[in-house]
């Protein structure tokens, strides 16, 4: 007990910092959930020229990191073709989006300059995420669920790494690559995304309950590689947040790298237990 006249001692500083930004991020999240959720619902045209808005807006974010300069006319065709490479799926298919693609490269490898093959990375990368997230999607409601499952996994994955990590904090998970993840947020993200992940399956598919458990597992896993794979090019190129059009949460490549391996993953199961038109099914009746 404090002895008369004594106060209570206050937080320390160094912790309120800690949660200041739990405003804005909660309020980002609810945002982007919302138009997710919308995007996924109506599918078609509208799903893919918001993925390839979306993803085109992170690759600026790339641009101007690897090029180590502000945006240039290039950078702004190389950011075009990703939207487009979204939108000509729903028209023409994959191959399209491909070919689009394709165009971006050999642009990026025309202009050379320096990052050049950074920048060919970049929207090969992205490229690839476009069409694995609207073949995901595909013209059926199973792609909805499909999304659902995916966003779920990922996104409570982070959740629970965010709040675990800073409520238990510990041993750090990969301090020459980001210093702020720790151990117990790694095991905090894994056990809820894994059995977040399990109830939609559960829900949603009458498939065996053990291979929900395993693949909600193996795309937590992925989820917090995508993070730590983006953290390490960041480091590179000497960059704490890719950008600060999101609130709390920094830029778009700072909110998508978790999704990266995972969509990628589900595209390639999806595809080879059904077929390319069939990767929502694939991914979720077995």
């Amino acid at each position: 007990m404090s002895e008369p006249g004594n106060r209570v001692p206050e937080p320390s500083g160094e912790r309120r910092r800690l949660w200041s930004d739990l405003g804005p991020r909660l309020m980002s999240a609810s945002v982007l959930i919302a138009l997710t959720a919308a995007a996924l619902l109506v599918g078609s045209y509208f799903f893919a020229a918001v993925v390839g808005a979306v993803f085109a807006g992170a690759y600026r974010e790339w641009e101007t990191m690897v090029s180590r300069a502000p945006l240039t006319s290039t950078g702004m065709v190389l950011i075009g073709l990703v939207a487009l490479s979204g939108l000509v799926f729903p028209l023409w298919g994959a191959w399209s989006s491909v070919a689009v693609i394709a165009i971006a490269c050999v642009i990026a490898l025309v202009a050379r300059g320096e990052g050049m093959w950074w920048r060919v990375l970049g929207l090969s990368l992205y490229g690839a995420i476009i069409i694995a997230a609207l073949a995901m999607r595909g013209d059926s409601f199973a792609g909805v669920w499909a999304g659902v499952y995916l966003g779920t996994v990922v996104w409570m994955t982070d959740s629970a790494a965010f709040f675990a990590g800073r409520q238990i904090g510990g041993e750090k998970l990969a301090p020459d690559i980001s210093p702020g993840k720790t151990w117990s947020g790694a095991l905090g993200g894994l056990a809820l995304g894994t059995g977040a992940g399990l109830v939609v399956w559960v829900l949603v598919t009458d498939s065996p309950w053990w291979i929900g458990l395993l693949l909600s597992a193996v795309i937590s896993v992925l989820g917090q590689l995508g993070d730590l794979s983006e953290s390490a090019v960041k480091r590179h190129f000497r960059v704490k947040d890719s950008g600060d059009i999101i609130p709390g949460h920094g830029g778009l490549m700072d909110r998508l790298d978790s999704l990266t391996f995972g969509v990628l993953l589900v595209l390639l199961i999806g595809w080879l237990h059904a077929d390319f038109g069939s990767v929502a099914q694939g991914l979720l009746y077995w």
